[in-house]
């Protein structure tokens, strides 16, 4: 009886019935940066409708879908949404503050580095990407991209640098919010309406 219930006990499987946060985190990002670098550009000032989606949804959002893949065991996930939803915060936080008079502005030169060590932490991610989809690839690939162009221009203090990082940013995020709404979508259709590039392993 008892090695019936031991047997039992070690057939038991779990089955994971939480929801996909991946798509989310995804949207979070690819909307809030596709605001920003419509600013980057100079089509928009830098008023509050970028800094509170930078907070709310930027930030708050991707921290939220971090904590949900840190459920499913999500490594990379929880590790990639968290960051970046606290990289938002602080972005915002490096803005606010000045204005407010608290602290003083930071440097261009001390802001090319803020943007060099997370273009550095992107493109370790970026790396990681080849185990999971082409789209996701071209995701992390491009915002690694945008984060050393975004230093060029504060290193150099050459506009020409943020416009062009601009433009790459919206391809950024337009090809992250797809990325979110592809899965979605295959989701509800069960199939691959949308392709993501699944890699193989």
């Amino acid at each position: 009886m008892n090695e019936e219930i031991h047997n039992r006990i070690n057939d038991t499987q779990i089955v994971d019935t939480t929801s996909n946060p991946a798509p989310l985190g995804l949207c979070a990002f690819g909307m809030t940066t596709v605001l920003l670098n419509i600013h980057n550009i100079g089509f928009t000032e830098l008023d509050s409708m970028i800094l509170g989606m930078g907070i709310f949804f930027g930030g708050f959002g991707q921290i939220l879908a971090g904590l949900m893949e840190f459920k499913k065991n999500n490594t990379f996930g929880t590790t990639a949404f968290t960051a970046y939803g606290v990289f938002w915060l602080t972005l915002v936080t490096l803005i606010i503050l000045p204005k407010m008079g608290v602290i003083e502005h930071p440097s261009q030169i001390a802001m090319g580095f803020y943007l060099t060590i997370w273009g550095l932490f992107t493109l370790m991610l970026f790396i990681g990407t080849f185990r999971i989809s082409k789209a996701l690839q071209f995701v992390f690939g491009s915002l690694t991209v945008l984060f050393f162009l975004l230093a060029l221009g504060d290193f150099t203090g050459n506009p020409i640098f943020t416009q062009i990082a601009g433009y790459e940013g919206i391809i950024c995020g337009l090809i992250a919010i797809y990325t979110g709404l592809a899965q979605v979508l295959n989701e509800l259709y069960y199939k691959e309406v949308f392709p993501l590039g699944i890699v193989k392993n």
